[in-house]
């Protein structure tokens, strides 16, 4: 068998592997884009604020995509400066907030929640990204 066979031979299955969780990462990519769209206007509000008086606080916030660590989860950040936050949304139908952190540090502290918990989501997203941004625009 050539190389590119036993290439070929390696993606055919690797797809065939990831077909069974196509359902639930397509549930975990709307719940990413929803949650996202919600952090990203919030976001948008914090520096419509801050942008006149101290654009150098401006915060971006990365568009989702597939997890560094794990294939079946989705994530995108909150950034500014060395100050980081991570939202990770899993395909087994979880939520995590991660940080805030800076980069080179270790990752955490991290807060799990189901999907369908949206009030005690948004009580903990609030929190979240409060942390964050106090945590980031500190002198």
């Amino acid at each position: 068998m050539s190389l590119n066979q036993r290439m070929e031979a390696l993606a055919r299955g690797v797809v065939n592997r990831q077909e069974r969780h196509a359902v639930d990462l397509a549930r975990a990519r709307e719940q990413a884009n929803l949650l996202h769209e919600q952090v990203a206007a919030a976001i948008a509000r914090f520096n419509e604020v801050v942008g006149s008086a101290m654009p150098d606080l401006q915060v971006t916030v990365t568009p989702p995509r597939i997890d560094d660590k794990h294939l079946h989860a989705l994530e995108f950040d909150l950034e500014r400066g060395r100050h980081r936050a991570i939202v990770t949304i899993k395909s087994k139908g979880e939520v995590t907030l991660v940080g805030p952190f800076r980069l080179g540090k270790n990752e955490g502290p991290c807060r799990s929640f189901p999907f369908g918990e949206e009030a005690e989501l948004a009580d903990a997203m609030g929190e979240f990204l409060e942390r964050f941004l106090e945590e980031a625009t500190a002198p």
